[in-house]
């Protein structure tokens, strides 16, 4: 209901904010951002009527936002009958698990203008039909079904999806997108259009590593040069056809010599065997993208009158085998057939809406292709890798698309332990998509999919098993300096010119990516070392939960318990969270904090000999230290006068010195205590 009530709120408020933004181009397109911007609007000369549409705008969105909070304080308070209509009739979605189809078109339909007269863009509330005993399959279900009743309503050929955090930062982005679609040499191959994610409101230093830059600016710009970016979930534009299961266009061969170009000789060795060849591929050869982007079907007339479409161009696919992969409407199949889009003209759309109910029930993915080959793919949380992995290996190619101004922002979890659990969540899809049918390891032979872009595919759901090596990696330097034995045994000058070859190797290839894409040091630094964190807390656990949700069908939820934060900037940085991810984490840093100080004091101990050995243990130790010193942070919290790292080398250094102290005790010589005859009978 509070959805719907600030949906309608929305389209009245976008009667003005619409023709305000085209007026004068205003970027960013959300209000809130584009208003809190801390910048001098009066600057170069600005038009008076511009100065004065924006007051008179600014006041209006600060009405608007009083009646959204208003709107969001009554729903606080849900009625024990649940909440009414204006009309008094009960609201159909008081049980948000059991209730029908609900569709409300706000804006672009006929009457529903502008304060200048103008077509509005279409606005329009979905909520697909719930009940008990079926499985929705979350986001992906819910985009399969905006994508029905889109192409029921609209159809338009192509479709950009945002997550609902994220707002439209660059509107000419859009354009950038279509200019990939629609370019008349490689665009019919294209399936999407992949933005980066940028992020708002993310502190200076970028503790967590929330902004992956080195994901976004090294490893998918790398990937553009292969068959195209991974689909990330959000800022992406499609090609509806794509997203259909269809194949992807191929070109047309170049004509091969004739015989004409030959000497006769060879024609009458090979030219037969040649033509017979030739033959025989072309009957193998029976793409379905083919036959299924030139099939126009003659369908029955529903009730409101839809007429046969393209006769001429009918398809040799029947209207059961449509049936079967799309489901049972009639309209969605005319629809799905027509590569650019359009809806039939001679339907009304009372019967459109109709229509649009039926594709947004419970029961109409049953038996069909959906979430299987047609539209977003379940079986993983994370089914934005999966959907991208299947129209890849249909032969389609995505495109990265970096505009000097950033397409879309979103907000990003910037505590320790929500960002444990994003990074858990994708852990967990990649742990599901490799103990299923569609891993890329042995899935998708045969089609489209290129060796390299299957190499990355299986990097992203290969990672959460490297967490057990580094959990070895972290403990060993730990183990070395409680036992008094080194990691690596004495090896060769050989064998050590290899390794520093190799080292030096690794490191000249990551600076030579941080150069090609833009990485500062820092971003790459922070990169590593929450790998290192999420490595040994969210891959680790993702990966058992995996393995037990997979092979035992056994769920399992990890509890967040917060702490208040301080308030101020970025106080949710400071926010603290008890969580079972930090368990690990933990365990690593006493483990090795312990090592160094047991480390020194047995070097006092045994004497000078043993400061050589000490220093290559020391180093893996606290290598490993460095790395997890974020997450020391994130659990000392906010510290206002004494910085953190101060008060952990003040424990470390305080051990250490107890230590000495024990070991130099001054107060007794160094041939034992000095035994004299007091004089006192004791007795």
């Amino acid at each position: 209901m509070l959805t719907f009530e600030a949906l309608s709120e929305t389209s009245e408020f976008a009667r003005k904010w619409v023709p305000f933004c085209k007026k004068y181009s205003i970027e960013p397109r959300a209000p809130e951002w584009y208003f809190s911007q801390k910048m001098d609007y009066l600057k170069d000369k600005v038009q008076p009527a511009f100065v004065r549409e924006r007051r008179a705008m600014k006041r209006d969105y600060e009405e608007f936002k009083v009646r959204i909070n208003a709107l969001v304080s009554t729903a606080q308070k849900v009625p024990e009958d649940g909440w009414t209509m204006q009309d008094g009739s009960p609201w159909p979605g008081n049980n948000v698990r059991d209730h029908p189809g609900m569709i409300q078109v706000f804006l672009g339909n006929n009457g529903v203008r502008d304060l200048e007269g103008n077509e509005l863009p279409r606005l329009v509330y979905v909520s697909r039909e719930k009940r008990p005993g079926f499985d929705h399959h979350k986001k992906a279900g819910a985009m399969n079904a905006l994508m029905r009743v889109s192409a029921v309503i609209s159809n338009a050929p192509y479709l950009l999806n945002v997550d609902c955090d994220h707002y439209i930062n660059n509107s000419k982005a859009l354009r950038e997108a279509m200019c990939f679609m629609m370019d008349p040499t490689s665009g019919k191959k294209v399936c999407y259009v992949q933005f980066p994610q940028r992020f708002d409101g993310i502190d200076r230093h970028d503790r967590y590593s929330n902004r992956n830059v080195v994901f976004f600016d090294i490893n998918m710009k790398g990937l553009d040069g292969i068959q195209g970016p991974i689909y990330v979930g959000t800022g992406c534009v499609f090609r509806r056809q794509a997203l259909y299961g269809y194949d992807a266009p191929t070109k047309k061969k170049r004509p091969s010599r004739t015989c004409n170009c030959w000497p006769r000789w060879c024609c009458l060795c090979f030219g037969s065997r040649k033509k017979k060849n030739t033959k025989t591929k072309k009957e193998k050869k029976k793409p379905k993208h083919r036959e299924a982007s030139k099939q126009i079907h003659a369908l029955e007339n529903i009730e409101e009158g839809i007429t046969e479409l393209n006769p001429e161009k009918a398809s040799n696919m029947s209207q059961v085998t449509l049936e079967k992969k799309f489901g049972q409407s009639p309209v969605f199949i005319a629809s799905a057939i027509l590569e650019n889009g359009g809806v039939p003209q001679n339907v009304s759309p009372a019967s459109l809406l109709k229509e649009a109910l039926q594709v947004i029930s419970c029961g109409y993915e049953d038996k069909t292709e959906w979430g299987k080959e047609v539209g977003w793919i379940y079986g993983s949380v994370t089914e934005d890798i999966l959907t991208g992995f299947k129209m890849h290996c249909h032969g389609w190619r995505s495109v990265y698309c970096m505009p000097k101004r950033p397409a879309f922002k979103g907000s990003a979890p910037i505590n320790l332990s929500d960002r444990l659990h994003q990074v858990l969540r994708w852990a967990l899809g990649s742990v599901e998509i490799f103990l299923s049918k569609h891993c890329p390891i042995w899935y998708g032979y045969g089609g489209g999919l290129k060796w390299l872009e299957r190499f990355s595919y299986i990097n992203s759901v290969v990672y959460p098993w490297t967490s057990l090596p580094l959990l070895v990696y972290c403990s060993l330097p730990a183990i070395c300096l409680l036992t008094g034995k080194f990691i690596v045994p004495e090896i060769s000058n050989y064998a050590s010119i290899l390794f520093m070859a190799l080292f030096i190797s690794i490191a000249a290839t990551g600076i030579l990516e941080m150069q090609w894409g833009g990485v500062r040091i820092d971003d790459w630094w922070r990169n590593e070392q929450f790998w290192v964190i999420g490595g040994v807390s969210s891959h680790l656990f993702a990966l058992f939960q995996g393995l037990l949700k997979v092979l035992a069908g056994v769920n399992t939820n990890f509890t967040v318990t917060s702490k208040a934060a301080d308030d101020g900037e970025f106080s949710e940085l400071y926010i603290f969270k008890w969580t079972s991810l930090l368990i690990p984490p933990i365990t690593l840093l006493i483990i090795n904090l312990v090592g160094v100080v047991v480390g020194i004091s047995d070097a006092i101990n045994n004497g000078y000999d043993s400061w050589g050995p000490l220093f290559g243990r020391l180093f893996f130790a606290l290598w490993v230290i460095i790395h997890l010193y974020p997450f020391l942070k994130g659990m000392l919290g906010k510290q206002d006068r004494i910085p953190t790292i101060i008060v952990v080398w003040s424990i470390l250094l305080a051990s250490i010195l107890t230590l000495m102290w024990v070991r130099i005790n001054p107060f007794v010589s160094k041939d034992g205590p000095v035994l004299e005859i007091c004089g006192l009978n004791c007795d």
